[in-house]
């Protein structure tokens, strides 16, 4: 039932969020929060109509002109919703069980053929999962369910009650959603597959083996640094032997457990498998012990029927032409936001997205993208993004400490982790992406081309072991190509003072050609 009489009195701020100009009216989503007083994140932009006829976007707010604002009414601010702000799936949920039923049945027999009133009636049906009291729908052209000029449509699927092409990403149980953005929408253009291809196709391939050796190791080791870790060689090794495999097998429960254990290798102190108790990311409150959580799990009694359909939503957009990023997005993110386990979440979420780039061959065969050193790089902008999903959430998780410092879900919150704005997540995955394939990558192979020629030009004058060589470079690196005093009193002191100066200048001819 409705909170409050209008959908909106001419207001100011709303949910703290200040408008551009005074007195403005809400409209769309904002305007059915207001009236519904539903409890739900905010979407990244709302809207407000201005009486000074010009259309803008001032911070949190996209303001619209007179000419542009809503009837008065649900259909209204919904038709408004679908054609300005597109679909927010939890928003629907949310208001579709705050209002009667017959008011969704009432407007698509007021128009049986509208396009925006057989969208409410599937998105109805599809979230509430209940058949209305109406006859299947008899004529009217297929609409797309997601307008594709707002976000980016999953794989079609025909729902002939409606009439409409059910273009969702996903399914009941897991749906994120992306908008298009001006800066997803380059990195599309730059079209990155192609760029990995052409870099790779003028690599030697026992080069190209080299760097992605070298990149497997530098990404598994910064994996366990975002985690604040630092794992024996061995234990690096180990998980960069699975990340190499990323792509190889498909994505089951069984698989996301395997990859668990690897994770965690001293496993007295860890309760293996699926949470059977509730789960926070945070810090203890040092007086009195209770959680202070930054972010919290999706109930444990929700994880099988969330990773269910985390799970059957890879498989579709694996085998459809969805975008290999925002696929990689939407299964890592989402699997990182539900935390299903106790510990290792963090590692085999970052796994999740080599092996959605694997699987959608973004890269050739055997080239994992470091993308946790990037990530490592970019620690601060990562944790906002993962911010941005959790901190919303929080006030509207009920929730009580438990004696041993855990946390109690009380209310029903797995809509939380089903539907959300994977926009900004996904614009971070690709800069990430996008630094790999334009730096990362084609620096290393230069590195060790450049390198393999100093091997070469030592070989030719001297008669130094491998291990030697491999020295003699790494000090001349460390030192910006001179060699150290230190080196060249202890490990190389039988070279001569022009052999030095021959040595460091040719360092510096081959490590500064191109640059």
């Amino acid at each position: 039932m409705p909170k409050n009489n209008r959908f909106s009195d001419n207001v100011t701020v709303f949910r703290k969020y200040t408008l551009p100009e005074t007195d403005m009216k809400l409209a769309g989503y904002s305007a059915l929060i207001y009236r519904y007083d539903l409890e739900v994140p905010l979407p990244e932009l709302l809207s407000a109509i201005s009486e000074k006829h010009r259309r803008y976007t001032e911070g949190k707010w996209q303001v619209f002109r007179t000419v542009q604002e809503p009837d008065q009414t649900l259909l209204g601010h919904l038709t408004f919703a679908f054609r300005y702000e597109g679909i927010d799936l939890l928003i629907l949920k949310n208001l579709f069980k705050e209002i009667e039923k017959t008011e969704i049945e009432a407007i698509v027999q007021d128009q049986p053929t509208g396009r925006n009133s057989r969208r409410i009636w599937f998105f109805y049906e599809w979230l509430i999962d209940e058949r209305l009291d109406l006859e299947d729908a008899k004529s009217g052209n297929y609409v797309e369910a997601l307008d594709t000029d707002l976000q980016y449509p999953g794989p079609k699927e025909r729902s002939k009650r409606h009439r409409i092409w059910n273009n969702l990403p996903g399914n009941k149980d897991f749906c994120p959603l992306v908008r298009r953005t001006e800066k997803l929408e380059n990195f599309s253009a730059e079209n990155l597959e192609s760029k990995v291809k052409d870099t790779i196709g003028k690599v030697h391939p026992d080069l190209l083996s080299r760097a992605a050796a070298f990149l497997l190791l530098k990404d598994s080791k910064a994996s366990y640094a975002i985690e604040g870790e630092t794992p024996p060689e061995n234990r690096a090794e180990r998980w960069g032997k699975a990340i190499g495999q990323a792509g190889q097998k498909d994505l089951t429960k069984d698989e996301l457990l395997r990859l668990q254990e690897i994770v965690i290798e001293d496993r007295r102190f860890v309760d293996m498998g699926w949470r059977k108790e509730g789960g926070f990311v945070g810090i203890h409150n040092r007086v009195n012990s209770k959680p202070v959580p930054d972010h919290i799990s999706a109930k444990w009694e929700d994880v099988p029927k969330l990773i269910d359909g985390l799970l059957n939503t890879n498989e579709s957009l694996i085998e459809s032409d969805y975008d290999p990023v925002l696929a990689a997005t939407l299964i890592a993110f989402g699997f990182v936001f539900i935390h299903p386990f106790t510990d290792g979440n963090g590692r085999v979420h970052r796994y999740l997205i080599h092996h959605v780039l694997a699987k959608k061959e973004f890269a050739p065969k055997g080239l994992i993208f470091p993308v946790s050193s990037v990530i490592l790089d970019q620690i601060d902008e990562y944790k906002e993004v993962l911010e941005s999903y959790s901190k919303p959430r929080l006030d509207l998780i009920e929730w009580e400490a438990t004696s041993d410092g855990n946390v109690e879900v009380l209310n029903d919150t797995i809509d939380l982790y089903r539907y959300f704005d994977a926009t900004k997540q996904a614009e971070f995955l690709y800069e990430c992406v996008e630094e790999t394939v334009t730096d990362t990558l084609p620096e290393e192979v230069q590195y060790l081309e450049r390198h393999d020629k100093m091997r070469t030009f030592i070989s030719e004058h001297f008669d130094i072991p491998d291990k030697g060589m491999e020295n003699l470079i790494g000090f001349l690196r460390q030192n910006d190509g001179t060699l150290s005093k230190r080196a060249r009193t202890k490990e190389f002191e039988a070279l001569t003072e022009d052999e030095v100066n021959m040595l460091e200048g040719k360092y510096q001819d081959i490590f500064s050609e191109g640059s």
